[in-house]
């Protein structure tokens, strides 16, 4: 998980079979995104369903992503709680931009862009950041992270050892 992916270069059937399954895990899994790494496959793919502030539930495919989050004075951060497919069933407060945009492609290699605020945001900057090699965990303090992987292993006995790919 901490190797960058592949840009997406082949839009066949390939792509769209592999789309299809991350879809069926990412919800099989109950998660809100899921990046292709996290099913072994070492491409710029990511597939999401979630809610932005406003309720309304966002959901697309992202490949290759560029993400933007505001800076200097435009930047609030968000301190919720933050969860990954990959540690099922802990969470814990990881501050992010409360706001995010993702630029990519869709299956077919047609530009997309998605923007939101609250889950949505964090859910753009947690996926695209797997695909470039950086999982949540990276991003916390000792003491945070420590918590998290005791809240996992505790976790643990709930979930097979090779979730979420046993999830589709």
């Amino acid at each position: 998980m901490h190797e960058p992916c592949r840009a997406v270069t082949a839009f066949d059937a390939a792509l769209h079979s592999l789309i299809a399954d991350m879809v069926a895990t990412m919800y099989a899994a109950e998660g809100v995104g899921l990046a292709a790494n996290q099913v072994g496959v070492g491409l710029k793919i990511f597939v999401f369903d979630c809610p932005a502030d406003d309720g309304y539930f966002h959901h697309g495919v992202v490949c290759n992503p560029t993400v933007r989050v505001p800076t200097g004075r435009d930047r609030v951060l968000d301190d919720g709680d933050e969860g990954c497919l990959s540690l099922p069933g802990a969470f814990v407060t990881c501050p992010r931009p409360d706001f995010a945009e993702v630029t990519g492609v869709d299956l077919f290699g047609e530009p997309v862009s998605y923007s939101g605020d609250g889950l949505l945001a964090r859910c753009l900057q947690h996926e695209t950041d797997h695909l470039d090699g950086i999982v949540f965990a990276d991003r916390l303090s000792k003491r945070a992270r420590k918590t998290l992987l005791k809240e996992a292993a505790r976790s643990s006995e709930s979930f097979p050892a090779d979730w979420p790919a046993t999830a589709g």
